[in-house]
């Protein structure tokens, strides 16, 4: 390997490790969760806070709102640690948390 190929690799891998570093400690994990919202957050933009204060990517995979009650099936991806700050954020605020087992159809 020449000099200028061995100066790519090694810019390579350095790029390669800021990335890793700039995503955070932990591996990344995709929570699928049934949200059901209380009549007083109906209006409230929960899910676009959730993306700008945790660093995840939501993926709304079904919903159903009416007057009284919101049900919302999410997806929540991301690093384990930021995963789980978001969730327990939802549940401090008054949204009901529930998983979505593993073995449902998608």
């Amino acid at each position: 390997m020449d000099r200028l190929a061995k100066a790519r690799s090694r810019a390579g891998a350095a790029l390669r490790a800021m990335r890793v570093k700039a995503r955070g400690v932990g591996r990344s994990v995709r929570e699928k969760v049934y949200l059901t919202y209380p009549a007083k957050l109906l209006k409230e933009p929960v899910i676009y806070q959730l993306g700008h204060k945790f660093r995840v990517v939501t993926n709304i995979r079904g919903a159903n709102i009416s007057a009284q009650v919101g049900l919302v099936a999410l997806e929540i991806d991301g690093p384990e640690s930021e995963v789980g700050a978001a969730i327990q954020w939802l549940a401090e605020i008054g949204v009901k948390v529930e998983p979505i087992e593993k073995n449902v159809i998608e």
